[in-house]
């Protein structure tokens, strides 16, 4: 069984790259990803999953029976990364895709354009029920884009705030709660043995295994989150609110749902009074994105940093080799941080 493929991020997929994207007009195209790596080969299914944690739920679930590559290479932030023509190619043969909507734009157009009736959608059985309001957030260029934006980009731009600053976004990222984890695997291996029924029974067992794994991993982090000092989570952006809704923890995300987003003055200036109400005495930030703004915000009220990994993908500076070594990581963080005793 293949791990989840390394490879160099890429540039963006054009509209000619979805074109030329198929098969047979692969050989005709560039690209630099190994995505392609999972349309080789007869032996067992091919499932191309978006990122890291559907990878490795993915290949918890089937086990030796599949060859899972990742479209997201590894040191690759997901929200952003674009597809190369050998991604798309690669959703375009698999035998099943398992993504998430809304988290990467650049795979939800590829599944609806070429894999539609082999996609598997996560974000049902994970439930995403937690949502957060969308916060208007000035970026410290904003002037100087102001001084370059043409008129007509000014006016689309007021029209888009128009329609979706006051919607209530959804927030994706079930994966730090292991019992969503736990759900996805079941109703990962139930689509499996659709696709392959004569492993049904495989796939079944393999997450049964899977959702003892993720059981333990849960009692680990209700023991030891039980007893802290603080209960109020400030992040860097917006991405562990299923983490804080399953452990009884505030979450205080300084950006929103995108990692690299830059805070607005006001949006630094709440975050500094949240944490001094509060008393926060840690600010995490993340692998993956710079840790300027949890710095800055640490800087201005005396708190120190420690990182908490969105695992969102392996990095040379992750703690870790796999999702539960990743989780447990964020855990030991967690409990020194919030002076859990």
């Amino acid at each position: 069984m293949q791990s989840p493929s390394r490879r160099r991020p890429a540039r963006s997929l054009s509209a000619l790259s979805l074109a030329c994207a198929g098969a047979v007009a692969l050989a005709g195209c560039s690209g630099t990803g190994d995505a392609d790596a999972a349309v080789a080969g007869d032996d067992g299914l091919t499932v191309v999953a978006a990122f890291y944690p559907l990878a490795w739920l993915s290949e918890q679930v089937a086990g030796d029976l599949a060859d899972v590559t990742s479209l997201t290479p590894d040191g690759a932030e997901p929200h952003e990364y674009e597809l190369t023509p050998r991604d798309v190619a690669a959703t375009t043969e698999a035998d099943v895709v398992v993504f998430l909507p809304t988290l990467q734009p650049a795979v939800d157009a590829a599944v609806e354009q070429q894999a539609e009736d082999r996609a598997f959608d996560a974000g049902e059985p994970a439930d995403l029920s937690l949502t957060f309001e969308a916060h208007e957030h000035e970026h410290a260029d904003g002037e100087h884009a102001d001084e370059e934006h043409s008129d007509e980009e000014h006016a689309e731009d007021e029209h888009a705030d128009e329609e979706h600053s006051d919607e209530p976004v959804t927030d994706p990222h079930f994966w730090h709660d292991p019992m969503r984890m736990a759900a996805v695997g079941d109703a990962l291996a139930e689509h499996l043995a659709g696709v392959d029924q004569d492993n049904a029974e495989q796939y079944a067992a393999n997450a049964a295994d899977l959702r003892g794994q993720l059981e333990e991993l849960d009692g680990e982090f209700r023991d030891g989150l039980a007893d802290c000092a603080s209960r109020e989570l400030v992040t860097s952006h917006t991405a562990f609110g299923y983490l804080a809704d399953a452990f009884d923890l505030e979450q205080f995300g300084i950006s929103g749902l995108a990692p690299d987003e830059e805070p607005s003055t006001d949006a630094l200036t709440e975050a500094t009074g949240f944490v001094r109400e509060h008393d926060v005495r840690t600010i995490y930030f993340e692998t993956l994105v710079s840790p300027a703004v949890s710095e800055t915000v640490a800087r201005e009220t005396g708190a120190e940093t420690r990182q908490l990994d969105p695992i969102e993908g392996l990095t040379d500076q992750s703690a870790g080799g796999d999702y539960l070594e990743l989780m447990r990581a964020n855990l030991a963080s967690l409990q020194a941080g919030q002076q859990c005793s």
